[in-house]
């Protein structure tokens, strides 16, 4: 994979008259095709968290499709963890599935270190382990669910972006899982769309950093819209499941495969010009940031 150096000075003595010869261009722009004969993330290395279900297991199949061995980690579902692991191995590529509680610090080192010891490197982390509970009121949520929400959804991105970025090289990439709710707010969700936000401006504060001291490593999010995964069924009610994603532009829910894409984007060298960006994947709703 290139890594494109922020240093590139072109000469200065080659000006045209409008509209301009790219023949004459020193260097020519590069505009041929990228080629990624055995994928677009042939060797890699990803650390993906929420990987048994939903939006990170659908990243992480895709992840091995094009090329990658994977660290799956999740709570505790293990039928849906071994399903992932099902799907990876079929594309002929590595998964080695973690069961851990990620609200602990130490759990996410021991993640890391995991991944260090099965592959010996680290080249994307997926940040996307999240629970939701819903409330009518703010004085319906108490300190300890605050708590278990932010330590759930937010810490994990701190403390494993920390402890992976020593075994990162340039050209690694970071992706975490905001939301729409980061942008718009939802009545009932407000510690959940707390800790996307969170998550949003630690995303663009961590490229810029990354990017200021020139690490070469690029970091960014998606913000999925309403999504059809296993949290909607945890944690609405019924009447909320049956209408979910109606009022949608798009008129319907999304599925793990339709955002799964965005993510593969991030991580691929197609991708090497963009950092301390959100993709937005929400069936079209039109937002601000």
């Amino acid at each position: 994979m290139s890594n494109k150096s922020s240093e590139q000075a072109f000469p200065k003595d080659q000006q045209q008259s409008l509209p301009g010869s790219q023949q004459e261009q020193k260097p020519r722009p590069e505009v041929l095709p990228r080629d990624y004969p055995n994928g677009k993330l042939a060797g890699k290395v990803a650390v993906i968290t929420g990987a048994d279900s939903g939006i990170g297991q659908a990243v992480a199949i895709l992840f091995a499709k094009e090329g990658a061995d994977v660290v799956v980690s999740y709570l505790c579902e293990d039928e849906d963890a071994n399903m992932t692991k099902q799907h990876v191995e079929s594309y002929d590529q590595r998964c080695v599935l973690v069961a851990s509680d990620l609200s602990q610090e130490s759990n996410c080192k021991d993640l890391i270190d995991k991944a260090i010891s099965e592959f010996g490197k680290i080249d994307i982390l997926v940040n996307n382990a999240a629970l939701q509970i819903e409330q009518e009121s703010l004085t319906d949520i108490s300190t300890e669910q605050f708590d278990k929400t932010m330590h759930t959804n937010f810490y994990p991105h701190f403390w494993l972006s920390k402890f992976a970025l020593p075994h990162m090289k340039a050209g690694s990439s970071i992706i975490n899982t905001t939301s729409i709710t980061a942008y718009r707010g939802v009545a009932y969700l407000m510690d959940y769309a707390s800790t996307k936000g969170a998550i949003l401006s630690f995303t663009r504060a961590l490229a810029t950093n990354l990017t200021t001291e020139k690490k070469g490593i690029r970091v960014n999010g998606v913000a999925p819209g309403p999504i059809w995964t296993p949290l909607i069924v945890a944690s609405f009610t019924p009447d909320e499941i049956e209408k979910f994603g109606l009022d949608n532009p798009m008129g319907r829910a999304g599925q793990p495969n339709e955002v799964a894409p965005a993510y593969l984007y991030l991580a691929s060298d197609d991708a090497s010009y963009v950092t301390g960006q959100v993709i937005h994947v929400n069936g079209g709703e039109i937002i601000g940031g």
